[in-house]
């Protein structure tokens, strides 16, 4: 396996070729299921974005933002054009649904070492918009038109449920077994315009916030001191709380 924490990769500095690698690992591993006549899953996912950043040569130094952040997130972009170029090498766009997205929203607080998550609150780590709302960006040409904009909330356990149904598969016990999931396949082919469901946040076993539509009820609010959002600490020492907050989303970030 590929990856700075399943082999000695070393980031000298904030330079590294790890992304360059997986960008290869990457084309070298569609290209030879196409060969082969096999449809495939690829789970694409570099780091260098991760503290602490990195890039390779080609972009080491180069970001406006003068920072290995910036730098990480140029070559990250580059790397999903090569994919895309790839697919397109092999005229299999129009039957490939790729999905970009991120894990968490940006850690604010590391300043021009990581990202920003504009007027949304908070950021990494909390349950809040700036730490759960990131870049949701399907392509699949011929099936979604370019421009075309959802107000869908979707969460990346969709994806199980996606794939699946776009592949035909029953997941298991399907019947009896709760899926976090629902196949948004219906909004990415244009049939239907809203799936109506909750979002459940948690932390752990902990239930931290839920989502109903534009709604947002937050039952522990806290975040990093550095903030100075919130005043009264709890269980760990960086961690804070106050009474649970109702909010408007997706327009309004403050609570009401």
């Amino acid at each position: 396996m590929v990856g700075r924490y399943h082999t000695n990769f070393t980031i000298n500095n904030g330079l590294s070729d790890l992304t360059q690698i997986f960008i290869k690992e990457g084309t070298d591993f569609i290209e030879k299921e196409v060969k082969a006549g096999n449809p495939f899953l690829l789970y694409w996912t570099p780091d260098a974005n991760h503290q602490p950043a990195y890039a390779s040569k080609m972009f080491y130094k180069k970001s406006k933002r003068d920072s290995r952040y910036g730098d990480s997130v140029m070559e990250v972009d580059y790397g999903v054009g090569v994919i895309l170029e790839k697919l397109k090498q092999l005229e299999i766009e129009k039957n490939t649904l790729v999905f970009f997205s991120s894990d968490n929203g940006a850690e604010g607080i590391a300043g021009k070492n990581g990202g920003h998550n504009g007027p949304l609150l908070c950021g990494k780590q909390t349950t809040f918009e700036g730490g759960m709302r990131t870049p949701g960006i399907a392509w699949w040409p011929g099936t979604i038109a370019p421009g075309t904009v959802t107000k869908q909330v979707g969460t990346t356990m969709d994806l199980v449920m996606t794939f699946a149904g776009l592949a035909g598969l029953t997941l298991p016990d399907v019947t009896t077994r709760q899926y976090d999931g629902v196949d948004l396949t219906p909004i990415f082919r244009g049939t239907q315009q809203r799936i109506e469901r909750p979002v459940w946040f948690y932390r752990g076993n902990e239930l931290f916030a839920v989502r109903v539509g534009k709604y947002k009820a937050h039952y522990w609010t806290w975040s990093h001191p550095a903030l100075q959002l919130l005043s009264r600490p709890i269980r760990q020492g960086h961690h804070h709380t106050e009474p649970g907050k109702l909010y408007s989303s997706p327009d309004s970030v403050r609570p009401r």
